[in-house]
This record gives structure tokens, C-alpha cells and sequence, in this order.
């Protein structure tokens, strides 16, 4: 069973961080002093889970989080400074700030190293988040312990639940569209106008028309989609947002 810190300071540790082709020394204080921070801690980069859904969700509910007084999200992993820089690109999460802890400082100092011997992985950390002030863990979601690597209780949406219960979370939205094409161009401009968020996947780079007739029935584009619902073209999407907007008022 992993001893919650609750109530107590974050340890003293110096991340060896690399940027601009350069090694930069960040210590604890310049972290944590004087501010509000979601730290979520997991096992290993590019591993499934943390690909998958640990980071991803993180990074999107970080405005959510700001929004409610939270300074900044923080990765943290027993990896070096190169791989968790690699890591951060390919997950295209830039909301979030990748610290490394290679030699296992951080995660020894709150009781959260564990080995991971039969994966050959050596030690690495236990999966868990935390909300720090100023240097201080008001709140630690610890993943229970039991064989292989659970997962239910460090996510981002039950962090943001305990930070803000009433918040309203991100929508879920994708713009399947294709270059050049004026209809896709206004369905965007109409989720920007929204302040709604969307991933886009254009046509023979990200996908192909066999896969929107799976998807949306229909070849043409664009076709959006918002929280697992097929909107349709951009008329229907105008359409859409305007009942919300009706329903709003």
C-alpha cells in the first residue's frame, strides 16, 4: 500500500531538463514555489496507456484547469531529458510541461519508486497525480496496488472533478476535411468563431475516402463529428450551433 503525502512539501530534487540543444538544471522551488500545480506521474514514455489516455487528457482539459486557478501541468517520468523531449512531440502535448526524473529523485523521494523488473524497465514510477500549492500536496489520487498497471483514479477528468466539480469540460470534436475545399474551410472558421476546439484529419494525408464511408456513411467532405456524434457538412454543423446557441439563451 502507497503512503499518501498529503500535507506535506514535494521533495527537494534538481531535473536535469534539456532545451534548445542545451542542458538547464530546474530545482523543485522554481517548479512548485508560489504556485498551483497538477503534477500526474506514470511509468514510462511512449508506453500504451500513458500514450493513449494519460497524457492526451491531460492536455486537453489544461485550459480547463487555468481556468480555475491551476498555474501548470507537469509530467513527470523516470526518463531522461531526450526521451521525454521526443515524447512531448509526438504527443503534440504542448499544454502540458514534460520534466524529466531520469535517476529517479522525485519519484524515490515520495515514496513512489517501484521496480519494474519482469518489463525490463528497472525502477519507474508508481501511477498517481497530486495538486501542489506552493510547494505543499493538498490532494493525491494514488492508483491502487495491485499486479500489472491500473489505471482509475490519476486521470485528468477525476483531478479536475476535485479541483472544480461544477467545470464544464472540453467538447470532443473532429473535422474530417480535405484540402481546398471551401465547405470544410467554413465549418472551421465556425468552430473557431464557437471557441470550440477540434482535431482535423484531412483527406489522403491522415485518412482515406474508404475510411469516411466507414466512419460518416459518406464520402464527402467535411464531416464533424462532436463527442462520438456525426453533425455532418458544414450546413448541418451551422445548424447545430445554432440550436445550442437558442438553448443557451
Amino acid at each position: 500500500m502507497f503512503e499518501s503525502r498529503e500535507g506535506q512539501s514535494v521533495p527537494q530534487v534538481t531535473f536535469h531538463t534539456r532545451r534548445d540543444n542545451d542542458w538547464h538544471d530546474v530545482s523543485s522551488d522554481e517548479i512548485f514555489k508560489g504556485k498551483t500545480v497538477v503534477v500526474f506521474s506514470l511509468p514510462g514514455a511512449f508506453t500504451p496507456t500513458c500514450s493513449s489516455t494519460h497524457v492526451p487528457r491531460y492536455n486537453q482539459l489544461t485550459p480547463a484547469f487555468k481556468e480555475h486557478g491551476v498555474d501548470e501541468v507537469v509530467c513527470i517520468s523516470v526518463n531522461d531529458a531526450f526521451v521525454m523531449n521526443a515524447w512531448r512531440q509526438e504527443q503534440k502535448a504542448f499544454n502540458v510541461s514534460f520534466l524529466p526524473d531520469g535517476n529517479g529523485d522525485f519519484s524515490r523521494g515520495m515514496g513512489m519508486l517501484v521496480p519494474k523488473n519482469d518489463l525490463g524497465f528497472g525502477d519507474r514510477s508508481w501511477r498517481y497525480s497530486m495538486l501542489v500549492r506552493d510547494g505543499n500536496i493538498e490532494k493525491m489520487f494514488i492508483e491502487p496496488d495491485v499486479a500489472g498497471d491500473p489505471f482509475d483514479v490519476s486521470d485528468a477528468d477525476t483531478m479536475l472533478e476535485y479541483i472544480a466539480p461544477d467545470a464544464t469540460k472540453p467538447l470532443n470534436v473532429t473535422v474530417f476535411s480535405r484540402d481546398g475545399c471551401a465547405y470544410c474551410a467554413r465549418a472551421k472558421g465556425m468552430l473557431h468563431d464557437a471557441g470550440i476546439a477540434f482535431e482535423e484529419l484531412v483527406l489522403n494525408r491522415d485518412f482515406s475516402e474508404s475510411t469516411l464511408r466507414a466512419v460518416a456513411g459518406k464520402p464527402m467532405a467535411p464531416q464533424v463529428f462532436i463527442d462520438g456524434e456525426l453533425i455532418g457538412g458544414s450546413e448541418q454543423l451551422e445548424a447545430h450551433l445554432a440550436q445550442k446557441a437558442r438553448h443557451a439563451a
